[in-house]
């Protein structure tokens, strides 16, 4: 996060209020644009479990 310029509040952001697409049950991405970022979406890939697990956020994220 702190490579990427991610603050835990954005990261809290993008999994309450991002879009999300799902991988299978237990896997998906959360994605949110932040319009003052200039490096396209800012996402989690996300894991749920009995408690959500962050494996990795990243930017320059594109949803094809």
């Amino acid at each position: 996060m702190a490579e990427r310029d991610i603050s835990e509040a954005m990261l809290l952001e993008v999994i309450d209020l991002g879009d999300t697409r799902y991988k299978d049950a237990t896997r998906l991405w959360a994605f949110k644009e932040f319009p003052e970022r200039h490096d396209n979406l800012l996402c989690a890939v996300l894991v749920l479990e009995d408690r959500v697990i962050v494996k990795t956020v990243m930017h320059h994220f594109s949803i094809l």
